[in-house]
């Protein structure tokens, strides 16, 4: 199929394939100079980078270790004790005096914020006015392990052998429902990947409807098709906003990303950062690719801005509740049944799979089958779309009904 082009010179073919990539280009050039897009863009991607900045000031100064001091005749206490510091949660750092005032003074100065004077007949603890509430369950752990030790020697035991027993016994737990394995980036990640994807999908789309009135209200689009057909209009319209919403999602990825390496904050994570961000732009590709079409077409049955939100509201709601149910509840249980659902459901899928595959509760071939589901979906939308676009494009005046869209004038 051809589209005619009149020049100087006369009629000139123009290839659907040529004529989209015109709409296409004009688009990206329109959005690429606004200043809303740039200026959002830079928005976002300082929001993900002072996110990560102050991710990284908070989990630093919760893991800082604490100053504890030891006189140098008990120095031999001070494994123990950052092990039952370990045990509660609060990492301790050790400094070895080899007189008490210089240990006191030390702790008057808060160079440490406790001094171990010794530990027989019982642990005496030095602070400057009150203990820290943080470290009296370990001060107290290595109380009842001294006391232990004591006890043993009495009885004419190995303290050392009893310590270690004693340190390596742990329960042993069975799951009857096991939940897979996340950690706090992991959660983070799902979290962040899902409001990304549902607000630069959104917004997007909300770009594409909004276009597509522009045009018809200004006439402009009568001057277009009489060079392009409807269907190549509203298909380079998709592409062209697609690619600039996909160029924001790719930069906004980046420097999540970049971030998050740069700073050290997956290091120790189960998190598959590459993957995830992969799988962003992936979804973000067919999220757009399902939404925007539908939008086109229904944008195209009013001809004032005002009327858009009330005739594409039906399909932003449809985004709005698997984005709820996505960060609500997969980030803590990607495995629940209303999730796990959702996210092989078109229209669903690209607010909850993400969340998913960040917190490692899918495996490849379910994230490729839930794509596929949507895939398979945008070829019977596109043919909805351009059928109403094509309809509705040209009516004037009041709101055209679907069902006239759809059934032809």
């Amino acid at each position: 199929m051809s589209t005619t082009t009149t020049g100087p010179s006369g009629s000139v073919p123009l290839s659907s394939g040529r004529a989209i990539r015109l709409v296409a280009g004009r688009e990206v050039r329109t959005r690429l100079q606004s200043k809303a897009f740039v200026w959002t863009t830079v928005a976002f991607v300082a929001v993900i980078v002072l996110g990560g900045v102050v991710l990284n000031l908070v989990t630093s100064s919760g893991t800082q270790a604490k100053a504890v001091g030891v006189l140098s005749d008990v120095a031999a206490v001070a494994p123990a004790l950052e092990a039952s510091a370990t045990a509660v949660g609060q990492q301790v750092e050790t400094r070895t005096f080899d007189d008490r005032a210089a240990g006191e003074a030390a702790v008057r100065d808060g160079e440490v914020v406790a001094l171990v004077a010794a530990v027989s007949p019982s642990l005496e603890v030095v602070v400057k006015q009150t203990p820290d509430q943080q470290l009296a369950p370990a001060f107290g752990a290595l109380a009842q392990q001294l006391a232990l030790t004591s006890a043993v020697e009495q009885l004419g035991g190995d303290p050392a052998q009893v310590a270690q027993q004693v340190a390596t016994a742990v329960p042993t737990t069975t799951s009857l429902e096991p939940a897979p394995e996340t950690d706090a980036a992991q959660v983070v990640a799902g979290i962040v990947a899902g409001i990304l994807l549902f607000v630069s999908i959104m917004t997007a789309g909300q770009l594409v409807a909004q276009g597509v009135v522009e045009e018809k209200s200004s006439r402009v689009v009568e001057l277009l098709l009489a060079t392009v057909r409807p269907w190549q209009l509203m298909a380079g319209k998709v592409l062209g906003i697609g690619l600039i919403g996909l160029l924001q999602v790719v930069l906004i990825v980046a420097a999540g990303a970049g971030t998050a390496f740069g700073l050290g904050l997956v290091e120790t994570s189960s998190l598959d950062l590459g993957a995830t961000a992969l799988w962003s732009l992936v979804w973000f590709v067919v999220g757009f690719a399902t939404y925007a079409v539908v939008l086109a077409g229904l944008a195209a049955l009013v001809s004032r801005q005002e009327d858009v939100g009330a005739v594409v509201a039906p399909v932003t709601t449809v985004m709005i509740v698997p984005y709820v149910v996505g960060i609500s509840i997969a980030p803590y249980a990607p495995d629940n049944p209303l999730v796990a659902w959702l996210s092989y459901v078109p229209f669903c899928a690209p607010m909850v799979m993400p969340i998913r595959i960040a917190l490692g509760a899918v495996e490849p071939w379910q994230a490729l089958l839930s794509v596929g589901l949507s895939v398979a979906l945008i070829p019977l939308l596109v043919w909805f779309a351009g059928r109403v676009y094509s309809r509705g494009v040209l009516r004037s005046g009041g709101r055209m009904k679907l069902s006239e869209a759809l059934r032809g004038a």
